[in-house]
């Protein structure tokens, strides 16, 4: 089976949420801080970030807020705490394609993904293995 892969998504602290994206025809990155995250901006051509707000070595949305300084273009989605109205403006008021908060399913994420990166009628891996069994 050949996957084309349409877009470079990197990551930054979404841990368990990664294995859901794997699904998508897309090349994965993943970083754990934002340190990590910006050594790979500067090596890697990336389409989109998905990032949590709060990262350990960089809370109060620091990484989003360094990251729109010198990329404003870069598609972001970005992962706040559930009920945290002050993180969601914040987050919309520094240009973030996409809010989506720590309690979101797998479904909803790999749907926001490919609305945010313009993969229309995707088919998941996973389901095109399944058709070819």
């Amino acid at each position: 089976m050949i996957v084309l892969v349409q877009a470079t998504v990197l990551t930054v602290g979404l841990d368990g949420k990664n294995e859901v994206l794997k699904e998508l025809p897309i090349r994965l990155i993943t970083t754990h801080s934002g340190i990590e995250a910006a050594r790979s901006l500067k090596n890697e051509e990336v389409d989109s970030v998905i990032t949590k707000w709060d990262l350990d070595d960089m809370e109060n949305g620091l990484f989003l807020k360094r990251l729109k300084a010198v990329k404003p273009e870069i598609a972001t989605i970005v992962f706040i705490r559930a009920g945290d109205t002050e993180q969601e403006i914040a987050a919309r008021c520094l240009g973030a394609s996409a809010v989506l908060t720590d309690r979101t399913n797998d479904e909803l994420l790999r749907e926001t993904v490919a609305n945010v990166l313009g993969l229309k009628d995707f088919l998941s891996i996973e389901a095109v293995s399944r058709t070819e069994e």
